[in-house]
């Protein structure tokens, strides 16, 4: 019996949520055999790493041209292993750049092979024209946000709504208080935490960290408050003392969920972050920036209001969004010193980010996404 398993996550929110799939795959099967692209969570959990995600931190169009020969050196090793191990079932986790490419391709290669998408690209937002792709593709699909289930629904795509992952992963969390916080990184207990998330990738950290320390240092002076920097685990430290002369903040590296919950304010990249920010019912500014080539063309492909995870699930801006050439210190220290010196606004802020969890439920989606996963897996070993 063949129990070798593919799976492809090329970021670390997929890292993240890789790993508590696998652990409950394993507490299903424990002789699955799984390997492929993931990064240090994955690893822990018993995968055997091809490419570590630190080799595939691409963003934008620009980048992915840039690295070109490369995406295809891992396309053709990851093709070459589904042939040499013999592999019956791939799960590939959001990152649609390179799983879309690379699903086509394994399809070719073994058609009777059994793809399974969970964490769905935001095809909803931009890039409709993907839903065929996935339709053609996928034997099967799990998506995380309730709507969209109705949206593939419609569009004739097997697909099943198995809950967020981060709401396991927070309810799970073992937080430490804000005097263990004090203590563990030498904090002031007397100052708010101002903390800035500027991204996973050293692009994303290169374009919004330096205008986004800058404002809040002017923030921190005026309010009297710290900046703190969390820090991506797959990221070096030292990134970003080189990327300012300013040396007024901490960089802390994993214990984001502590720093979210323990800060007054975020800054915060728009991406899986604010989603997290937001169940934290952390108060922030959404920011984002990225090559003048990738914004124009992502322009004309993006069909909704909001960039912003929180905003898009609560179908409001209910946190201010700051994309591009409006990403720069003066507007966000604009916006976060009006959200800071209203205390009115900034407890609705709160309120209305307490309603995520609302929508998102309860359900515990790596355990559901692995018993669906694994029903496949039994339905193709038994025909």
């Amino acid at each position: 019996m063949n129990n070798n398993v593919l799976i492809i996550a090329g970021e670390a929110s997929g890292d993240l949520h890789g790993a508590s799939l696998i652990r409950e795959l394993k507490k299903l099967d424990s002789s699955l055999k799984i390997f492929g692209i993931g990064g240090n969570k994955m690893h822990a959990e018993g995968m055997e790493l091809i490419y570590h995600i630190d080799k595939m931190a691409f963003l934008g169009f620009v980048e992915v041209i840039k690295h070109l020969s490369f995406i295809k050196k891992v396309q053709a090793r990851l093709l070459d292993e589904i042939k040499k191990r013999k592999v019956k079932h791939v799960i590939l986790i959001d990152y649609p750049g390179f799983n879309l490419n690379i699903a086509k391709r394994i399809k070719k290669l073994e058609p009777r092979l059994k793809l399974i998408y969970y964490i769905t690209p935001q095809v909803w937002a931009w890039g409709k024209r993907r839903v065929k792709k996935i339709r053609n593709y996928f034997d099967k699909v799990l998506v995380v946000f309730p709507f969209e289930e109705k949206f593939f629904k419609e569009k004739n795509v097997k697909c099943e709504y198995v809950g967020h992952p981060l709401i396991e992963e927070i309810n799970n969390y073992d937080f430490i208080s804000r005097d263990q916080l004090n203590e563990k990184f030498n904090l002031d207990p007397e100052k708010e935490i101002l903390l800035i998330l500027a991204g996973s990738r050293k692009q994303e950290v290169k374009s919004i960290f330096p205008e986004a320390v800058k404002a809040a240092a002017k923030i921190s002076d005026e309010m009297k408050m710290q900046i703190v920097v969390a820090c991506a685990e797959n990221l070096d430290e030292n990134i970003f003392n080189d990327l300012t002369e300013l040396k007024n903040f901490k960089v802390i590296k994993n214990h984001t969920y502590d720093l979210l919950k323990h800060a007054r304010f975020g800054i915060v990249k728009s991406g899986t972050s604010t989603l997290e920010a937001g169940l934290l019912q952390l108060p922030m500014v959404i920011v984002y920036k990225t090559s003048r080539l990738t914004y124009m063309i992502g322009k004309t492909l993006v069909k909704i209001s909001n960039i912003g995870m929180a905003n898009i699930i609560l179908e409001e801006k209910v946190v201010p969004e700051l994309i591009q050439n409006d990403a720069n210190a003066d507007k966000i220290y604009n916006e976060a010193k009006g959200i800071l010196s209203d205390k009115d606004l900034y407890e609705n802020i709160k309120i209305r980010l307490g309603k995520i969890k609302e929508i998102l439920g309860e359900k515990n989606a790596p355990r559901n996404a692995a018993n669906s996963i694994y029903l496949l897996i039994n339905e193709h070993k038994a025909s």
